[in-house]
């Protein structure tokens, strides 16, 4: 299994209203990405944070290494954003280069930071969704929300196919490297190459008779998975709602009246 799922199903919130957590994960990205709030980004950090660690029983090392991976995309792609190269330099730092200066000024560093925090903000939304329910419990969700079936279909067998495709390429990565098909760079390109090739030509075949499988047992379109039920409680929906609520007029206040 990939970890998030191993970690989604020991997590103490698995068996929370997927509903619930649903919908505080995705009303709150929706305010902190519309309020571009340094403030906002950093309560919604901690939060999630929290919910995930200290509620959902994630360990914090494996949370924090998870948060590392956004991160350093993050940083590569607002390093433009930052620092720019002219004549002048700017009020916050200039490094001399011959006649010109990598420079920054104080309202490039805070934009910066303030996408930084924004998009790692909703990521740690997505993980704590992640984190706490199955996809299946997703997918029902999405379902009652009136959601394309063939959207959901395709969500469905996707999701099946990600451990079909890593346990193919795991059995061939394994039988290279007992033919020392990785004893040298040049041998670990030509069998990367070919793990492609082959891993291709397997989910081709292997698409070909799970659509098989499914006709034999009467496939109509529409997959059946049947959800566990578990009902939602008003305490948790009256929390989500006062949470939210002060988020999005903490948002509206930093906005339009600070």
């Amino acid at each position: 299994m990939i970890t998030i799922d191993k970690l989604c199903y020991h997590s103490k919130l698995r068996y929370e209203n997927a509903g619930e957590k649903f919908a505080f994960a995705v009303i709150t990205l929706c305010i902190c990405v519309m309020s571009r709030s340094i403030a906002v980004a950093c309560i919604v950090l901690a939060a999630t944070g929290i919910l995930s660690v200290w509620k959902g029983g994630i360990p914090v090392v494996r949370y924090l290494r998870f948060l590392t991976l956004p991160l350093a995309f993050l940083f590569l792609s607002t390093i433009a954003i930052m620092f720019h190269i002219k004549k002048t330099p700017l009020d916050l730092f200039a490094i001399p280069v011959g006649g010109w200066y990598i420079t920054t000024s104080m309202d490039s560093f805070l934009y910066a930071l303030q996408l930084i925090l924004t998009a790692l903000a909703g990521v740690s939304c997505l993980y704590f969704l992640s984190f706490s329910t199955p996809v299946p419990d997703i997918l029902h969700v999405l379902r009652r929300l009136h959601c394309p079936g063939l959207l959901i279909e395709l969500m469905l067998l996707i999701y099946r196919f990600i451990f079909i495709l890593l346990d193919t390429a795991s059995a061939i990565s394994t039988a290279q490297s007992c033919r020392l098909g990785n004893r040298d760079y040049r041998t670990s390109l030509k069998s990367f190459g070919l793990l492609g090739s082959v891993l291709m030509i397997r989910a081709v075949s292997r698409s070909g008779k799970l659509y098989d499988a499914m006709e034999a047992r009467c496939y109509d379109g529409r997959i059946q998975v049947l959800p566990e039920n578990h009902p939602p409680k008003k305490k948790v929906i009256l929390w989500i709602v006062l949470f939210d609520t002060a988020l999005l007029l903490f948002a509206i206040w930093r906005k339009f009246l600070v």
